[in-house]
Parts: structure tokens; C-alpha cells; sequence
């Protein structure tokens, strides 16, 4: 997908590191080819099944890639069929992902179209198995349905996805800031946020003098 240039990738500034003419190359990994290996043929066969005997959606409509990478699979899921794609996965016996365990974020500024990516980490109990769903959407329309109502758990974690990132998941019950303050300008994990000289400021907090502070000695 690109470049990385130095150990830390700036792109601004003096490379202090000692690395300055490090290249390394970004590299995603791409779709797979069934047989995936493992547990990863019957999920997704158990999936395929479970959605085209539901009517809401294909599986080939819902499911844009698969990938299996380091032992894990990963399915991108197009985002309006996100909501049927989790209900089967945590309604279908066969499947029992009862735990979303995170929403996390992330943000590629140079993939057009597909710039911010919400990722969802999915958990069975029943079955003792692990999957991640991703859904990826445009900067210039970041919404994607929410799945509190699928798994109540999440409600905190898009919520912090929205905060630092941006991403609006409609249907959430109440989508506001979790860490910064309500009135905060931005989302602080996008990569095209502004590093340093950010004014900070502490409403109603006070430091005290050194001479008043208390010591842990």
C-alpha cells in the first residue's frame, strides 16, 4: 500500500533516530482461498448457510473479502448488512458469538474510499472461537450501523470509536464524547490530526504550589 520511511514514519521534520534511511514496505494482506484451515471453513460455511436461508442478504453480498492472516480470520463486511451479518453470528447455534469484546478504529488516509475502518472483535464462549469482523466506509460519509442493539457491550466502545475517530454509528442510544469533552474540536486518532501545539485546557482544575502539594514521602 505505500512506504514507510525512517523507523517512526514521519513525514515532517529531522529524523533523530539514526534511521532516516530505512524503507520498509506497507503491506496488507490480501483475500483468501477456502481451505482457510481450522475452524475457519466451518464458520464461514455456518455463515453462508445462515444468511441466504435468512432472506435478508447473501452471504456473497454481505461478506466483500476473507482473509486469514497470523492464525486469525477476518471478514469485511459491507456496512449496510453489518446488522444481519452479527445477528446470525450471535443467533445461530452453530455460531454463538455472544461477546463483542471491542470496537476499535482505524484510520488509512490514502486509501481512497475506504479511508476509516471500524473493527469489531467477536468471541463464542459456546464454542471457544474467535473471529473479527471489519467494515470499512468512506471519510466523506462515515456512518455505519450500530450493533448495540445486537451486543449491548459495545455501546462505550463505539462510542470511544466515534470520539477519536469520527465514525457516526447510527441507531446508537446515545453517541456523545467519552474522553474528551463534549466540546473538543476533532477526533484525536485520525492520522491528518494535528501533532503538538494543541491548546489544553483544565476547566476547573487548579495545580497547586509545590510548597502545598502533598508528599508521598
Amino acid at each position: 500500500m505505500g512506504e514507510r520511511r525512517g523507523m517512526f514514519g514521519p513525514s515532517t521534520g529531522t529524523d533523530t533516530s539514526g534511521y532516516g534511511g530505512l524503507r520498509t514496505p506497507i503491506l496488507f494482506p490480501g483475500s483468501a482461498e477456502k481451505p482457510y484451515g481450522g475452524y475457519f471453513d466451518e464458520l464461514t460455511g455456518t455463515l453462508e448457510t445462515a444468511l441466504d436461508g435468512a432472506g435478508d442478504t447473501s452471504f456473497g453480498a454481505a461478506v466483500e473479502r476473507v482473509v486469514v492472516d497470523r492464525g486469525e480470520l477476518t471478514l469485511h463486511i459491507a456496512r449496510e448488512a453489518l446488522p444481519t451479518v452479527a445477528r446470525a453470528l450471535r443467533d445461530d447455534p452453530a455460531l454463538r458469538f455472544e461477546i463483542c469484546t471491542g470496537v476499535s478504529g482505524v484510520h488509512y488516509p490514502d486509501l481512497a474510499g475506504r479511508e476509516l475502518h471500524a473493527v469489531y472483535h467477536l468471541l463464542s464462549i459456546t464454542h471457544n472461537r474467535r473471529v473479527r469482523l471489519e467494515v470499512s466506509v468512506p471519510d466523506g460519509d462515515a456512518t455505519i450501523p450500530s450493533v448495540v442493539e445486537t451486543w449491548p457491550a459495545a455501546d462505550w466502545h463505539e462510542r470511544e470509536t466515534w470520539d477519536m475517530f469520527g465514525i457516526v454509528f447510527e441507531g446508537h442510544p446515545s453517541l456523545t464524547r467519552i474522553l474528551m469533552p463534549d466540546d473538543w474540536p476533532g477526533h484525536p486518532q485520525r492520522k491528518d490530526y494535528p501533532l503538538g501545539g494543541i491548546p489544553v485546557e483544565y476547566k476547573g482544575g487548579t495545580v497547586p504550589p509545590p510548597d502545598e502539594r502533598r508528599s508521598y514521602s
